[in-house]
């Protein structure tokens, strides 16, 4: 049964993603008191690396907010691929190292999975921050796993509006490149 704790969570995260696509600045005190929410629910379903997360989210959101709201904001840009790859690599040794942690010390549900949704988020935030297009590529991996980890959790709700996530990346996406500077 749905809770009304997952109910607010993501009703507030889902007005957040939804600003973020639209490059607005209200993404980010929204995406605080989201993240606030989230944490509770994920550490009440044993998902400790997605509740961690979400401190992670909170201090880069304030971080977020602030620079979004100086009048010089950023333009979109890409990311140099030799950084993305790199990005990638040291993730993916983070997530390992993170899952180990996790499967020894916790009672972690998918230690796995939940440690690619966390190493993944943080680049997707970190782009986010910096306005580069290629977050929404970030975001469409973390909501492909992250779906059906919650399905498998129970959190229906929650894998339904990672499920809508995964169509407002496609979407913002697409609505940065148009914004990119030529």
């Amino acid at each position: 049964m749905t809770s009304p704790l997952e109910i607010t969570a993501n009703a507030v995260n889902a007005l957040s993603i939804i600003l973020a696509g639209r490059n607005s600045v209200h993404t980010w005190w929204t995406g605080i008191l989201g993240c606030l929410l989230f944490a509770w629910l994920f550490d009440e379903s044993q998902l400790y690396a997605d509740a961690t997360l979400q401190a992670f989210f909170i201090a880069t959101s304030a971080i977020g907010w602030k620079n979004w709201s100086k009048r010089e904001n950023r333009p979109i840009s890409k990311t140099r691929p030799k950084s993305l790859l790199g990005m990638s690599f040291v993730a993916l040794l983070v997530a390992a190292a993170y899952s180990s942690l996790l499967h020894r010390f916790t009672d972690a549900f998918a230690p796995v999975l939940d440690a690619l949704v966390l190493v993944f988020s943080v680049i997707a935030q970190l782009l986010l921050m910096q306005r580069r297009v290629e977050t929404w590529w970030f975001w469409l991996a973390v909501n492909t796993i992250a779906v059906p980890l919650f399905f498998s959790r129970d959190l229906h709700l929650t894998a339904v509006l990672y499920t809508a996530f995964w169509i407002n990346a496609l979407i913002s996406l697409r609505h940065w490149r148009r914004l990119m500077p030529a």
